[in-house]
């Protein structure tokens, strides 16, 4: 089964402000793994909280979070950030 991967306006921006490496291995990661899995869940891990309707996965330094619609086949970028920062 193959996930579609659609970005948040939001998460566009914040993946721009990126160095060009971070943006290649999080997009590489995105289409590679997470597209291409059956069950996309396998490699992130649930957010808690306020946020417990979201899931992220870890891609060295960086986050992205993402909210997995399964009706539709769609993972959706929400947030992406260097680990420091993204939860806030």
């Amino acid at each position: 089964m193959t996930w579609k991967i659609e970005f948040d306006d939001r998460a566009r921006k914040e993946l721009r402000k990126l160095d060009r490496t971070a943006q290649s291995n999080i997009l590489h990661y995105l289409r590679t793994k997470i597209a291409t899995e059956d069950n996309p869940r396998r490699f992130g891990d649930p957010l808690r909280k306020n946020l417990s309707a979201f899931w992220k996965y870890r891609i060295g330094a960086y986050r992205i979070i993402c909210d997995i619609q399964e009706d539709v086949v769609t993972v959706r970028v929400i947030r992406v950030g260097h680990r420091k920062n993204i939860y806030e």
